[in-house]
């Protein structure tokens, strides 16, 4: 279960922030990430991390909004996507959602070549 949560920002768009259980490669295994997305709305940010084929992301409640720094950090990035791990040690930087995903960008499962 992923655990979460949102600003809205005086423009009217949001920045969700979602913890994950490490999914992807990009990672250790098992460990959590911290996920960022800025998007017009809430469901449009949800959206945006399923096409990238984290299917089973759902935002419930606002338990854990997106910091002051984690905001800033996603409105100066020009994705506006970027993730880090969850139990930070020191001074980790973000990293773009590409770097998590690996060479695919796509987190789903590989498709056949045609």
């Amino acid at each position: 279960m992923a655990g979460g949560g949102f600003c809205r920002l005086p423009n009217g768009t949001v920045v969700v922030a979602l913890t994950l259980n490490g999914p992807l490669g990009g990672t250790g295994p098992g460990e959590p990430v911290r996920v960022l997305v800025h998007a017009v709305n809430r469901a449009r940010a949800l959206t945006r991390l399923r096409n990238l084929g984290l299917r089973a992301v759902y935002l419930r409640g606002n338990a854990q909004p997106p910091t002051p720094d984690e905001i800033t950090a996603v409105l100066h990035h020009p994705d506006g996507l970027l993730w880090r791990t969850a139990q930070r040690t020191g001074q980790e930087l973000w990293h773009p959602i590409r770097a998590l995903l690996g060479a695919t960008g796509y987190a789903g499962p590989a498709r056949p070549a045609a």
